[in-house]
């Protein structure tokens, strides 16, 4: 369960990235595909995330220290538990109804990409 929490937010991030990148180079089509595909494949991990809560309890996963001063630490941890993968799943599926409805409201949309 460790190796999946970072994929929740890494998807969007990676799609964002190849639609910003390659928007010019890619078809309107392709860039639905990733932008809807990666809130998909977040749903996805959101989802085997609340089983394996369900079966073993929440967990903290600590990254590294994001702030480190004398006493005072502030770690890059993510935290599971009950409350936040029913977050993650509203978030992400809802994330993924907005993506799969704007591609298909805007799809008589002009290609012009600036």
């Amino acid at each position: 369960m460790n190796d999946l929490i970072y994929l929740v937010p890494l998807f969007p991030l990676i799609g964002f990235l190849i639609n910003g990148l390659f928007r010019r180079s890619l078809s309107k089509s392709a860039i639905s595909v990733i932008g809807s595909g990666v809130i998909l494949l977040s749903f996805i991990v959101s989802v085997i995330l609340f089983f394996n809560v369900k079966e073993h309890g929440g967990i903290v996963v600590s990254y590294f220290n994001f702030i480190n001063v004398q006493s005072f630490q502030i770690p890059f941890a993510f935290q599971i538990d009950q409350l936040s993968v029913i977050f993650l799943l509203i978030i992400t599926g809802v994330g993924f109804l907005i993506h799969l409805y704007s591609t298909s409201y805007m799809h008589e949309e002009p290609t012009d990409h600036f």
